[in-house]
């Protein structure tokens, strides 16, 4: 299971509530400015629910983008124990988006949220769309309908599976992968999640920089 480092900018996000964060696979960084002297109650309590999953990082001094460079610096140190984790900055300053574009880049997993509930993770899947189509406007509209993700993911195994022995052996290759038989026009971040879906659902196995797989098998 992939671990899910979440940065929170408190400067800018205020949050009240970490409830989400409670799984085994989350790790909690608040990062708090010196003026950040009166927390809630209900997080500080959430806070030390968590234990060592959880840590407060104070800024003593105060700074122009001080917090930013703060937030920066320690998903850079994450990122280099734990490349094959995710790292949610949780702020509404969009600053922090070529920072995100780079690493994803990189082909590490990230992403900025301006809410905890608005993390990937949590995200909702799209609503089903209607297969009845009455017009000749509304199928060439369905030829441009975004695939969903349970789409994405059957069209990934399915591939693996008919690649057999030849199947990529390292995450790059593998996410290279899912992108070129996805499609070229399947932003990033969609792959990102098939990638992590097939991960979670025990299709693909992360050791180092090596991957393994236990996919089911092709049907005659």
């Amino acid at each position: 299971m992939k671990m899910n480092y979440v940065l929170v900018d408190y400067e800018n996000v205020q949050v009240k509530s970490i409830a989400f964060l409670k799984g085994e696979n989350f790790r909690v960084r608040v990062f708090l400015g010196p003026n950040n002297t009166k927390l809630p109650v209900e997080l500080v309590l959430a806070m030390q629910e968590l234990g060592e999953k959880a840590e407060y990082i104070v800024l003593e001094t105060s700074g122009r983008n001080a917090l930013d460079f703060h937030i920066a610096y320690y998903l850079g140190a994450l990122a280099s124990v734990e490349p094959l984790g995710f790292f949610h900055i949780i702020s509404k300053d969009t600053g922090f988006d070529p920072l995100i574009q780079h690493l994803k880049s990189k082909k590490i997993f990230a992403a900025r949220s301006a809410s905890i509930e608005e993390m990937p993770c949590f995200k909702a899947p799209p609503s089903a769309i209607p297969q009845t189509k009455t017009t000749t406007e509304q199928k060439l509209n369905a030829v441009q309908i975004k695939p969903t993700k349970e789409e994405l993911i059957k069209v990934a195994v399915d591939d693996l599976i008919k690649r057999k022995a030849s199947k990529p052996r390292t995450p790059k290759t593998l996410w290279s992968t899912i992108h070129a038989r996805c499609g070229k026009d399947i932003p990033s971040s969609d792959i990102d999640a098939v990638y992590e879906a097939l991960v979670e659902q025990g299709y693909v196995k992360v050791e180092g920089t090596r991957i393994t797989y236990a996919l089911p098998s092709a049907k005659p």
